[in-house]
């Protein structure tokens, strides 16, 4: 069984009954026109269903990628062949297309509906608007089929994320200034721890600084040990001065000097 199919297959058969309103209006074709028409034209949600229930269902199960999403079965058909995906082996879970005139002609598709089971050339279907109104299980001849399409073989590119990339910026981040951090593996308990760029730059001060201390230290101390520079020998010193004369009242003349 094609694995994508099946996925398919889960989600159509719990819509199983659903029967399309008296003017043709279909849950499945007013989400067409409301999520898949550029142009939301109401053409859609009373348009044959068969395959706009199909992308329905891929949405649903989010196989949109490999199953396509189409409201013409022309288009889808040739939609699988280009991406190889095409091929005339029915199996389980693989998109049917017929053409009730039985010419085998991609062009004169006329429906679609997906293979529940293979019973030698009896198809086991299950089918939006089957008979023009029903969702539904039918029993087909391999006869009226143009071909299957397998959406498991449908490539889709696979869409790469790096393990530890960062978030994409913000619209309020775009033109911000950057902060760049140093990330160091850490063992304990598998995390890595960060180092802001502006710890580093503080602690590249702080050892600035300390340096600058020790080294004025250091030429403080080789300063206080260096000798007097040479000079010219200190002067002698000065005699003590005489004393002054004693204190003679007015009136009184100094004695006169002893005899020789």
């Amino acid at each position: 069984m094609d694995p994508v199919g099946k996925q398919l297959l889960d989600i159509a058969k719990k819509e199983l009954g659903y029967t399309e309103h008296g003017n043709g209006y279909t849950k499945f074709g007013e989400w067409y026109r409301k999520n898949v028409d550029g142009d939301h034209d109401a053409y859609f949600s009373t348009a044959p269903w068969c395959d706009m229930f199909l992308a329905w269902a891929a949405d649903k199960a989010d196989v949109t990628d490999q199953a396509g999403q189409f409201a013409s079965t022309v288009e889808h058909a040739k939609w699988f062949k280009k991406h190889d995906a095409w091929g005339h082996d029915p199996e389980p879970g693989a998109i049917v297309f017929y053409d009730w005139n039985g010419s085998g002609d991609m062009d004169q598709i006329d429906h679609v509906g997906i293979v529940e089971k293979v019973d030698g050339h009896t198809l086991h279907t299950i089918e939006g608007n089957a008979e023009g109104y029903k969702l539904m299980r039918k029993t087909r001849d391999t006869g009226t089929v143009v071909g299957y399409g397998y959406p498991s073989k449908v490539k889709v590119e696979a869409k790469y994320t790096p393990k530890h990339a960062a978030p994409a910026p913000t619209v309020d981040q775009v033109g911000a200034p950057v902060t760049s951090t140093n990330t160091h593996e850490a063992e304990h308990n598998g995390a890595a721890e960060q180092l802001p760029a502006q710890d580093v730059v503080l602690g590249g001060i702080l050892a600035f600084i300390l340096c600058g201390t020790v080294a004025l230290a250091a030429g403080r101390a080789a300063a206080a040990k260096a000798p007097e520079p040479k000079g010219e020998a200190p002067a002698a010193p000065s005699p003590p001065a005489a004393p002054p004369p004693p204190f003679r009242p007015p009136g009184h003349p100094p004695p006169a000097p002893p005899a020789p």
